[in-house]
């Protein structure tokens, strides 16, 4: 009789240590996307200082392995203009889009006069050229969010964020459960009209303005084994940036 008293009183405590147990655990399980949003807006550098941004300039370096390397650079200004240049080989690639539409010279293709991109470009470059990024006022945007769990990224937890966007596209964010700061990008972009994978990894992240930016940027792709890697040299915000900048482009630059 004792022993069966005991016993169900262990049982009891059991339950309740596992009752417990539940309870701790609800915080976790309940975390909402705006939950994670808020944590990593603000790992950012917080909402009030990224909406201050009103331009940014990015220098640096590229890497397609051990024989192609070269140098970029970057200028964005609100609202969602953006010039991109790559230099390679002696021959300069320029994406310019002026918030609605975009222009661009690639000489790697044999083209040397600037040409309106196609729609699958502008549907790219639209969203390279919100700097804030999906998240910061994303219901005004018209995307929508999910929070589709967590998976390991270079053996750490990370949250993933699923963003719809109002075009159609599917693309998704993993931010480092820890730092909340990005980790991984994995989207399909249009390429000459087929869908390709594609996937960035992000890391060396440094303090810019009161941002935390990353300086390292490895990028790949499910046609192309060779990782591109984009090594920031400067960042600058609120720099003056000509509204000249994004005019169409001039004939093709060859060094």
């Amino acid at each position: 009789m004792i022993g069966r008293q005991k016993g169900a009183f262990v049982k009891r405590r059991a339950l309740q240590l596992f009752a417990a147990a539940a309870l701790l655990a609800l915080p976790a399980a309940a975390q909402s996307a705006d939950d994670v949003i808020a944590k990593v807006l603000q790992a950012q550098g917080g909402l009030d200082r990224l909406k201050a941004v009103q331009t940014q300039r990015v220098t640096g370096h590229l890497s397609f392995g051990p024989d192609a390397a070269g140098l970029f650079s970057l200028e964005l200004k609100r609202p969602g203009k953006m010039h991109m240049e790559m230099t390679l080989q002696g021959m300069t690639l320029v994406r310019i889009y002026d918030g609605q539409k975009g222009w661009q010279v690639n000489p790697f293709a044999g083209k040397a006069e600037p040409e309106e991109m196609s729609a699958d470009d502008l549907r790219n470059i639209a969203a390279e050229a919100d700097f804030d990024g999906p998240f910061v006022d994303y219901k005004q945007k018209g995307n929508k969010v999910e929070l589709a769990g967590k998976e390991k990224v270079g053996g750490r937890d990370a949250y993933r964020l699923k963003v719809t966007f109002p075009n159609g596209d599917v693309q998704s964010f993993f931010f480092d459960a820890n730092t909340y700061l990005k980790v991984e990008w994995q989207g399909t972009r249009k390429i000459n009209g087929k869908d390709t994978v594609f996937e960035s990894f992000f890391s060396d992240f440094r303090e810019v303005g009161g941002l935390k930016m990353p300086y390292v940027i490895e990028s790949e792709n499910a046609d192309n084994p060779q990782k591109q890697t984009m090594t920031l040299d400067k960042v600058e915000i609120n720099v003056k940036e000509d509204d000249s900048r994004f005019a169409p482009p001039a004939k093709a630059k060859v060094n």
